[in-house]
């Protein structure tokens, strides 16, 4: 087979993958964003009704990760290796 024939070939069949499947990969990204901001804004009310109990998880992506993708258990893990740990 001729070069030009495999390399365009290849490149017929990448941009067809990415035309497939781009839709479920920005999908899957807006989901991630909306744990994450959702997990900032439970991080927020912690901080906001933890300062009593003198209680400060810090905000950043990591911390807003944890508690966006694993919930209630993720704020809660923090507030416990905020406690313990640091």
């Amino acid at each position: 087979m001729e070069p030009i024939f495999v390399v365009l070939l290849i490149s017929g069949l990448i941009v067809f993958l990415l035309l497939a499947g781009g839709g479920n990969m920005i999908r899957f990204i807006g989901q991630g964003m909306i744990k994450m901001v959702i997990g900032a804004l439970l991080l927020f009310f912690v901080n906001a009704f933890g300062g009593q109990l003198d209680i400060h998880v810090p905000i950043n992506i990591i911390t807003a990760g944890v508690s966006g993708f694993l919930g209630v258990f993720g704020v809660a893990a923090l507030v416990i290796i905020d406690f313990f740990i640091l």
